[in-house]
């Protein structure tokens, strides 16, 4: 009988490649909560259809929150790219600073989101239009928020050395998420933001 091979090398941490449970789970996660950011947009869309502009509270709405969380989340979206690309690199140094600066970005946009909230001359139960915009900005603010904690998670284990060149699903699914968390805001943004300018046209 031939003997075991006994190592002190420690295991691997999770799968490599597309192969993880993980990764399906992230991609099943992004199929509901989309579906879900889906009916939320286009119930807003239906009531505003059945009624006239009047029920907007402004036809102009202001971008001083807005466009600067846009540009905030897109920048974030280069990073967290830049991050993973350095870990695929095998560049500790680049994964690290882009996850670092993917979090504080994500930080950056929860402020201006909530200052915008501070700014609103409505509330969530004083208008139909404040139901919709709090429900479908809170929701994916939520979702900032989970993604935020996510990567601190994620950079706490790459700073304990858990990812390899080979080995970094994680890195990788966690980037997913934070690309799906951007492309929702480009629908909520366009909706809240750029369509009332549309309709006073």
């Amino acid at each position: 009988m031939v003997d075991a091979l006994v190592t002190d090398a420690p295991l691997p941490v999770g799968s490599a490649g597309r192969n993880s449970t993980a990764w399906f789970g992230m991609l099943c996660l992004i199929a509901t909560e989309g579906s879900l950011f889906a009916y939320l947009l286009f119930s807003y869309a239906y009531f505003g259809a059945q009624n006239s502009a009047d029920w907007l509270p402004t036809l102009h709405p202001s971008f001083k929150y807005g466009l600067p969380g846009t540009l905030v989340l897109f920048s974030s979206s280069a990073t967290i790219w830049w991050s993973e690309r350095g870990m695929k690199r095998g560049a500790r140094g680049q994964h690290l600073i882009g996850l670092i600066a993917t979090i504080l970005l994500g930080l950056t946009f929860i402020v201006l989101e909530l200052l915008d909230w501070r700014d609103k001359g409505f509330s969530l139960s004083s208008r139909a239009y404040g139901s919709f915009y709090f429900t479908i900005t809170g929701f994916h603010l939520l979702h900032v928020i989970v993604g935020v904690s996510v990567l601190m998670v994620v950079l706490g284990w790459s700073l304990a050395g858990y990812f390899t060149q080979r080995r970094h699903m994680h890195v990788t699914i966690s980037g997913v998420y934070w690309h799906f968390v951007d492309v929702v805001w480009i629908f909520v943004f366009s909706t809240f933001f750029l369509a009332p300018y549309v309709i006073a046209l």
